[in-house]
């Protein structure tokens, strides 16, 4: 799957964040550092040990680079990371499926980008979004990265 491209400087807002999810007690929020066993466990057990590993990298970034959606203070339900597996890139990125369809990963992909924005980047990468490119496409205007199929996974322990 070829990567994405996404104008870092072009992205919409993010007003709808708080004001959408507060009645259903979700809070979308930069994790701290003693999130990180939690997010790590929540990657791990809803995508697998690839997402889990690159979820605990983030947690050495400064500021952390990953966002997660928790539900009444207790519960994580998303999370999305980003610089983590190459400079600029953003992923992974995963809600459970009880609470898709609601948001939230939209949510945490723009709050992905605007720190890749704050990074200082005027563009950002999204690494083989396999079936999600219309969902990057529609939500984000991301486009396909010509010839880039093969990807910075290519070397990747399978």
């Amino acid at each position: 799957m070829p990567d994405m491209l996404v104008r870092l400087y072009d992205l919409p807002g993010l007003s709808f964040k708080n004001e959408r999810f507060s009645a259903e007690g979700i809070d979308i929020r930069r994790a701290m550092a003693p999130d990180k066993s939690k997010a790590v466990k929540f990657a791990k057990d809803n995508f697998g040990d690839r997402w889990a590993s690159e979820c605990d990298v983030a947690f050495s970034n400064k500021p952390v680079s990953c966002f997660i959606a928790v539900k009444n203070s207790i519960e994580i339900v998303g999370f999305a990371c980003y610089e983590t597996t190459c400079r600029n890139f953003f992923g992974p990125t995963g809600v459970a499926s009880a609470f898709q369809g609601k948001g939230i990963g939209k949510a945490l992909l723009i709050s992905s980008l605007y720190g890749l924005k704050e990074m200082g980047y005027a563009y950002g990468i999204i690494g083989g979004p396999s079936e999600a490119v219309e969902f990057y496409r529609k939500t984000v205007d991301a486009f396909v990265i010509p010839k880039s199929e093969i990807g910075i996974y290519k070397d990747m322990i399978r």
